[in-house]
This record gives C-alpha cells, structure tokens and sequence, in this order.
C-alpha cells in the first residue's frame, strides 16, 4: 500500500511539475502596454523559414472566418503568407504585387474576398482567398485630377456593407475616392493641401461602426492624426495623437489599434510602437511607447520608450484579441504576437 501510494503521489508531483513548467514556457517573456491592455510579446511566433518563404516589407494583417493570419508582403517570391494562431505557416500565394502595400478582407454574404493595393504598379485589386484576381481599379482619371497611372499610389481601402469601395491615394495625390461594388466611380474629395478636409499622407481609411451612424476614419499620417469624415466625403472631427504618426486605424470591439510608423515624425527612422484608443478616442495603451498622459483634457506628445519595434507597420486583432504586429523597412523580419495578459 505505501510503495502504491508513493507511485501515485510521485506521479501526481511530475504531471504538476510540468504542468507548470509548461505554462511557464508559455508565459515567458516581457509584458508591454498599460492599463488593462497588457500584452506578452513573442518575437519568434512566425514558425517559417526566411530562406523558403522570405518576406521583405510586412505591410498588413488580416485574419479570415477560419482563424487564419494572412500576411501582405512586396516580396514577389510569395505576397501572401497565410499562418494559423500558432504561427505554423499552412500556405503562401502570389508573385505579381511588387509595391502590395494594403489588405483588406470583405465577407460578401459568406464569402471571402481580398482587397489589395499596389503602389509600384499603381493598381488596386480584388481577389479570392486564394489570389485570383476579379477586379482592376486603375488610375481614376475621370476625377480631372490625374494625368497618369504615376500620380495614382493607393495604399488602403476599405468596403461597404453594400459592397462600395473606398480608396485612399496614400501616396499619390492624397485623395479618397469612393466607388460601387462595380469600380465605378461615384465621388472624390481630400487632396493635398493645408485645410483641415485635406491631407498630408492618407495612409489608411475604415469604415467606423462604433456608432449608429457609420463614418470614415482615415489617416493623416505626417499630421500625427485621424479625420473622421461621413460616407460622402464631409469632415467631422480630428483625433489629434501628438508624436504619432499612425498607420491604418483598426477596430476590433471598442477599441481602434494602429501601428506607429515612427514618433515624432518621418524623419526619425527606427522610432515606432502600437498605440490602442477606446471608443472614445483616447488613448489607453502603448506598446513600446510612453504612458499616455492627458493634461486639462489634452493628449500630451508620445514617443517610443522601448525598442521592442523598429518601423511597425500594422496591426491584426484576432478573436482571442491578441496582437500581431507587421514591420517596414525592419530588417526583413515576420511579425510579432502579442498575447493579451
């Protein structure tokens, strides 16, 4: 009885132990964020092989229906590198993107489609999940403020219930043009320029859902902000994130999430972290950023207070809530997971 009952009670000690052991291997590594919106960071969660499946710029994340993580990269050699949570690799597709900068995905009454933008062959594209291509938007000449496919740089759409689609011009003439689910266009405003309804760099756009009226949020990157504008072009309101200067916004539940490129400005590469606002537009969490701070109301300047990015490019909120952040210019590396804590 004692020998069975000292087997039992060892057995029962090492199924503990590593037990434990395996849930810290599981916890290991730093936290990042503030507040309630703290997360693990694993550099290593990309389980691929650079010299298979190398990426060069990672632009942008989405996840689709089945948990996958679907990854946008200008490296011709495979775009899109498609993992599952775990960061096992299950798939890649696509060697004609040269300048894939935007990823947008739309669910069309079950089905999944993808949205992509180039800014080498000045093009965005729609496509299955498996990268055939269903529809070209080329330079949108009949807007009288283009003269050639050059000028036309999109960087970001984003799609409508009804299957309309917006596009922001990111990196050409700064403007958004808004088309039907056919590509025809119905309108355009923005542009660069100085006025508040203009822009700078309007590097990502989203349709915002938070409220009973659906609105457009989109980027004004050099500037350090976000302008809301209704679906027909009218400005609203400009969320003004000093030393920031974001990427897309992304919304998951309340909460919008965005890469920060580099702080305070362009010039100072190798400068940037994630930042999460709450629905009302203030900012709650930075990952590898200073605490925000606000005084009398107002959001004082932020930076990086970590170097744990260098250039991030985008952020992907999956169903855990988890993080996954994509770099530019960053050293050719894979993404980053952060597991919320």
């Amino acid at each position: 009885m004692e020998r069975r009952k000292f087997i039992k009670q060892t057995a029962a000690f090492s199924a503990a132990f590593f037990i434990t052991k395996d849930l810290l291997a599981k916890n290991d590594g730093p936290v990042y964020g503030h507040g309630n919106m703290r997360y693990r960071m694993d550099t290593a969660w990309a389980k691929a092989d650079p010299m298979k499946n190398p990426v060069n710029d990672c632009h942008e994340m989405v996840q689709d229906s089945k948990g996958r993580i679907l990854l946008l990269t200008n490296e011709t050699k495979n775009n899109v590198l498609i993992f599952n949570k775990s960061g096992k690799l299950l798939d890649t597709w696509g060697h004609e993107f040269p300048g894939a900068h935007g990823l947008t995905l739309v669910n069309e009454n079950g089905t999944e489609f993808l949205f992509i933008t180039d800014t080498v062959k000045h093009q965005v594209y729609k496509t299955t999940m498996d990268g055939r291509i269903l529809m070209t938007i080329d330079v949108p000449l009949e807007t009288g403020r283009y003269k050639k496919a050059e000028e036309f740089i999109p960087t970001e759409t984003t799609i409508d219930t009804n299957g309309d689609i917006f596009i922001a011009d990111g990196y050409g003439a700064q403007y958004t043009m808004h088309y039907d689910k056919n590509g025809k266009l119905i309108n355009f405003w923005g542009g660069r320029g100085d006025g508040d309804e203009h822009f700078d760099n309007a590097h990502g756009i989203l349709i915002d859902r938070r409220q009973a009226t659906p609105t457009l949020l989109i980027t004004d990157r050099t500037r350090n902000c976000f302008k809301r504008f209704s679906l027909d072009g009218k400005l609203i309101e400009i969320i003004k994130l000093p030393g920031a200067c974001v990427c897309r916004p992304v919304i998951k539940g309340d909460h919008l999430y965005a890469a920060v490129l580099r702080s305070p400005d362009l010039n100072h590469e190798n400068s940037g972290f994630t930042t999460i606002l709450d629905k009302n537009n203030k900012v709650v969490s930075n990952l590898g950023g200073t605490e925000p701070v606000y005084k009398d109301g107002v959001l004082q300047p932020m930076a990086q207070a970590e170097k744990i990015f260098l250039n991030p490019h985008d952020v992907c909120v999956d169903d855990d809530e988890n993080l996954y952040v994509a770099q530019w210019a960053s050293g050719k590396v894979y993404p980053y997971k952060f597991t919320r804590v």
